[in-house]
């Protein structure tokens, strides 16, 4: 018994539509002024509209739930197992929604970075890891899914799958 959390639809079209505004107010300001301004403004927003497109198309889940753990599909390589989760918690960072997982230092989730990123946050130790967890283009409501998360590590192996069932989400 899995939960799979996708991409909003509804989002990747508010992207799009915050996006055009922008996208017209650069092509106003070209036509009216002959600096490059408005077409640089035009084309860093434009950018949105692929972004958004491929949000909108996506059907994999972004986020997965099981017995065994949590997996988030677009940072992490593997199941976040339920025994190494010490804690979790919500944070909104400037609109942005995260669902923060506490682990012990001892472990090395098989985050999606490059050699250099992993080099530098190996540099320094600061005590227990925390894991975050986008929902920027999943629509759930963050704080349930932290009180969830923390909730199924309190579980025995055992009844995980029937908690599964039941889901509190």
């Amino acid at each position: 018994m899995d939960i799979k959390l996708y991409n909003s639809p509804w989002k990747a079209t508010k992207l799009m539509l915050r996006c055009s505004f922008f996208v017209m107010c650069g092509v106003i300001l070209s036509m009216q002024t002959d600096t490059l301004v408005g077409y640089g403004i035009a084309g860093l927003f434009g950018i949105g509209y692929p972004i958004g497109i491929y949000h909108l198309l996506d059907r994999r889940p972004q986020i997965i739930i099981n017995e065994f753990g949590v997996f988030d599909r677009t940072t992490y390589t593997d199941f976040i197992n339920w025994d190494i989760i010490k804690g979790a918690y919500s944070i909104d960072l400037l609109g942005q929604k995260f669902v923060v997982l506490t682990v012990d230092k001892n472990y090395l989730p098989s985050i999606k970075k490059e050699k250099f990123a992993r080099s530098l946050s190996n540099l320094v130790d600061f005590g227990p890891q925390q894991i975050n967890i986008s929902l920027g283009q999943v629509a759930v409501d963050e704080v349930k899914l932290a009180e969830f998360i923390l909730a199924m590590t309190k579980v025995p192996p055992e009844d995980r799958k029937e908690k599964l069932k039941r889901r509190l989400l």
